[in-house]
């Protein structure tokens, strides 16, 4: 029965993230710098709040798109934060994760045959759902330009199919982000053209040397943001997302999403309030463990003269594989792991532009990470 299979499904892989882990996940001994969420716990006023739901019995169907205090707590969120100002009646959903708000927005706004620019090396999870709706993703190669996805490197790209752009900064697996000039930028070029923006900031209150700007400060009309709390509040479990965008665009994403999950977890809606008033500020002391983090990274691999970018935001490095070394990023993957017993991520699971890369996640301790580091200077130094 496999050959009945939609087609576009069967041409999808499976997620070269997901493809390495498995392959690897049974080696003991290993120190794993692959891992793509918060090594911190869920807040304890936040579990409060999930626990209090259930002994509530709050556990039935709520609103299609979230209870009325979640998003009221969600626009505020934002507007203190960032500036943004959505209206909580009309234009927020609160989604199953970042990933379902992502997947309602393509299926709404894309067709078969329209275009859907990304910077390549890319987070793995917009390419399959773009092709599943029929559209083509089209990726520009931003390792020249430290891998900041520009208007410059956009503009040669954009044609009469051209149906949506793809921001998601800060950058997974970068770490890079735009400033406001270069958003404005963006923003202002395409104030006459028909073209959305998908703009994912799920790890916008992870930005660490600037405050975090959306391009929707500019754009608001024709852009969507993505947003949750599984990195800045360390909820990945908890599957809640939030979809921000004018109400001429969301009453119609949220037909989809009515008919893909009816709504969100009504438990964790509760938890999700608790962490967007009590919890206002609860990513400021992981975010400045992550800093003291990411310095302590940088500064070795630049001592292993490791060709990389310092990270704006998240909480990831997309190291250059060195020139002498002759394997192609998943097999340099796969030998650090046996030889060395770290797992990283191989950067061909980012596109083909990842290729010749590898991630390194510095969301774990400060030990694990001088040990793990320990053994790959003694990897690169036997090689």
């Amino acid at each position: 029965m496999e050959h009945l299979i939609n087609t576009k499904v069967q041409e999808i892989e499976v997620s070269g993230i997901r493809k390495f882990y498995n392959l690897v996940s049974h080696i003991d001994d290993v120190i794993s710098l692959t891992i793509g969420q918060p090594d911190f716990q869920t807040p304890e006023h936040v579990k409060r709040s999930g626990i209090q739901a259930i002994e509530e019995n709050f556990t039935s169907y709520t609103h299609n798109a979230g209870i009325n205090e979640l998003r009221s707590a969600a626009c505020d969120f934002v507007a203190k934060k960032y500036g943004l100002s959505y209206e909580p009646e009309s234009e927020v959903i609160v989604t199953m994760g970042a990933s379902e708000a992502i997947d309602i927005t393509f299926r709404t706004i894309l067709t078969e045959g329209t275009e859907v620019i990304l910077p390549g090396p890319i987070y793995p999870g917009y390419e399959p759902i773009i092709r599943m709706c029929g559209a083509v993703p089209i990726h520009v190669d931003i390792t020249k330009n430290h891998f900041r996805f520009t208007l410059e490197m956009i503009k040669p790209y954009i044609t009469e199919k051209t149906r949506c752009i793809v921001l998601p900064y800060p950058s997974n697996p970068t770490g890079v982000s735009l400033t406001d000039v270069e958003l404005k930028e963006i923003a202002d070029y395409l104030k006459e053209r028909e073209i959305f923006v998908l703009a994912d900031e799920i790890y916008s209150e992870l930005s660490y040397d600037q405050p975090h700007v959306s391009i929707a400060s500019f754009l608001k009309e024709k852009t969507i943001v993505i947003n949750g709390l599984s990195k800045s509040h360390a909820m990945t479990g908890w599957r809640i997302g939030f979809l921000f965008a004018p109400q001429s665009i969301t009453k119609h994403i949220l037909k989809v999403h009515q008919y893909n999950v009816s709504c969100a977890n009504s438990i964790a809606q509760k938890a999700a309030l608790a962490a967007l008033t009590t919890g206002f500020n609860d990513a400021v002391p992981m975010k400045k463990e992550y800093m003291i983090r990411r310095d302590y990274v940088y500064n070795r691999l630049a001592e292993m003269e490791l060709n990389v970018v310092m990270p704006d935001g998240a909480f990831y490095f997309f190291v250059k594989i060195p020139n002498s070394i002759d394997l192609n990023s998943f097999d340099f993957a796969l030998k650090m792991v046996h030889d060395a017993k770290v797992a990283v991520v191989p950067g061909s699971a980012f596109s083909e532009y990842g290729e010749g890369y590898f991630r390194l996640s510095f969301a774990c301790s400060l030990e694990t990470l001088e040990k793990g580091l320990d053994r790959m200077e003694n990897f690169f130094n036997k090689l």
